[in-house]
Formats: structure tokens, sequence, C-alpha cells
């Protein structure tokens, strides 16, 4: 099974659309048996679960992601482990395993707030992965 995860300087990045680098991750018999760092080009949101899929990715490790691109991996047939933070390696690790600990309902919903006139700044710096802003 290849995993991806949102990737920044060996942590998990917070805000799936915003994510400029995924690690990709071979699985097999709960064992990484392989680990690469591929860009995302600039592509965002929804194009990057397309982007995913390209890549043969079956599961997703994420913090924060909205809406639209949830439905956009579902429609790709990816699965979606999202809330997630700390060491991407660990994370992985955790996945394969099965010990991962994730928050099956996440969104991020800064998009909605800052239409409310209610700024909490990006994802990647406040984390909705663990920081609910709405």
């Amino acid at each position: 099974m290849k995993i991806a995860i949102t990737y920044d300087n060996g942590q998990i990045f917070q805000h799936f659309g915003r994510t400029e680098q995924f690690k990709l991750y071979q699985v097999e018999n709960g064992e990484i048996v392989s680990a690469q760092v591929v860009g995302s080009n600039g592509t965002g949101h929804g194009a990057l679960a397309g982007l995913l899929a390209g890549l043969g990715v079956e599961a997703l490790i994420c913090g924060g992601i909205g809406g639209g691109a949830q439905a956009a991996l579902a429609q790709a047939g990816i699965q979606l482990y999202g809330g997630v933070s700390g060491d991407a390696d660990q994370a992985a690790k955790d996945f394969a395993a099965g010990l991962l600990a994730f928050h099956p309902a996440v969104h991020c919903s800064h998009h909605q707030h800052q239409a409310e006139g209610h700024n909490c700044g990006t994802c990647g710096t406040h984390g909705c992965g663990g920081h609910n802003c709405g």
C-alpha cells in the first residue's frame, strides 16, 4: 500500500491545500519498505487528489483539510486520515502498525471563518489538525 503524508521539514504539514511536498511511503506487511519526498508542483486543494491518485497513493495522512479536498480524495478512492500532527516518519510507522491516532471528522474551517470576518491565520501556522478555529 502506498501512503502519502503532507510534509514539511520532517513534520506533518497542517494544511493539505497548501502543502508543497508529500512524503510517500510504501507499506508492506506492517513495515515501511521505502520512502521518498515529492513536490506538489504548486497544485492546490482539489487538484492535489489527482496528483496523489496519479502517484498510486491509496491513503493520505494530513493535518487540516477542507470539505472540497475531502470530496476530491474520496472520489479518487484515497482513504483520509486527518487531524494528525507531529513527526511524519512516526505517523507512517504508526499507520503501518495499525496504531495511527487520527480524527475521522477533521475539517479546516478557516475559509468559512475568514468569510465571517474572523481571520485565524492559515492552517500552516495554527494547525487546524489540532485546533478547530470554528
